[in-house]
């Protein structure tokens, strides 16, 4: 569930966030999912609660790993978002 909320934080109306994500499975699609598990670990972290990785994650993972691969400042980006994402949520909680 902390990942959904990642995800909510995309639209235009509030971050505006787009890897130019074409179809399921492709490198933009990878990226968006990293940003929203590493959302997930800090929204998780914060309200000290488990975060259970789903039957899919390895498959997640692999496809991570080929856009960190490829793209050298995929990981600055991988990071940075997340933390513009919880900044997002904590305006709408708080």
């Amino acid at each position: 569930m902390p990942a959904r909320l990642t995800h909510g934080t995309r639209h235009p109306s509030r971050l505006n966030r787009s890897f130019d994500q074409k179809r399921f499975g492709d490198a933009g699609y990878a990226m968006e999912e990293l940003v929203a598990e590493i959302e997930a670990a800090f929204l998780c972290a914060n309200l000290e609660i488990t975060h259970e990785p789903s039957p899919d994650h390895a498959a997640y993972i692999a496809s991570w790993l080929k856009v960190l691969k490829k793209e050298k400042k995929a990981i600055i980006t991988a990071v940075s978002q997340p933390f513009k994402a919880w900044l997002e949520l904590l305006c709408c909680v708080f």
